[in-house]
């Protein structure tokens, strides 16, 4: 047997590890626990972290700098696939968070939605019309749903708004970061100088 003639049910379904069924099986007595202790007791829950009492790892490592893991955007995604697998938008319709909510094609209004473009397999464009409202349309799915006759508004994130993103224009840059974008109309007023052999000033 080649490794590329192996299927995907290879692997798929194993035996259970049957414990405590005589010595010969190599987990009787015992049963893989060792002799006494805690972790030979039933009921035992000790966490992988735990280390007998002493300073764990983590609070033993020293915690410096910032990260913005706290501030991520949530999304919702949902593929276009998703829309036409399902009886209320199989023949087209609105599709916003309030119509995903109500499908069961979202849980909750607590993330921004995202809608994404994969479609069933075989098929290469949308034959019913979405009217679409989201935080986030990838632009291959805008460009399948407009291809439908469909319509695309997307609302962006809140950081989007807050940076000033317009994501239904095809300027997409951030309007409102006043400082970055005068440190690079300098930096190109700089270039702009060099390459005409003079010294930027301001």
């Amino acid at each position: 047997m080649m490794i590329h003639e192996i299927t995907a049910l290879a692997g798929k379904n194993k035996k259970r590890k049957r414990v405590g069924r005589g010595q010969g099986s190599g987990n009787g007595k015992t049963a893989g626990r060792g002799r006494k202790g805690a972790g030979a007791r039933s009921g035992n829950s000790r966490l992988y972290p735990f280390e007998g009492g002493q300073m764990p790892f983590f609070r033993r490592m020293p915690k410096m700098g910032f990260t913005n893991a706290n501030f991520k955007t949530l999304f919702w995604v949902v593929n276009l696939r998703d829309l036409l697998a399902h009886d209320d938008f199989k023949n087209g319709g609105e599709v916003n968070l309030e119509s995903l909510i109500k499908a069961g094609l979202v849980r909750d209004d607590s993330r921004n939605l995202k809608i994404l473009a994969a479609l069933p397999e075989g098929e290469t464009s949308l034959s019913v019309k979405f009217n679409v409202v989201a935080n986030r349309v990838s632009d291959s799915a805008r460009n399948l749903i407009e291809g439908a006759g469909g319509s695309v508004n997307e609302t962006g994130t809140r950081r989007d708004r807050i940076r000033g993103v317009d994501r239904n224009s095809e300027d997409r840059t951030p309007k409102n970061q006043t400082k970055k974008r005068r440190k690079r109309e300098i930096q190109q007023a700089k270039y702009d100088a060099a390459a005409k052999g003079e010294v930027y000033k301001k």
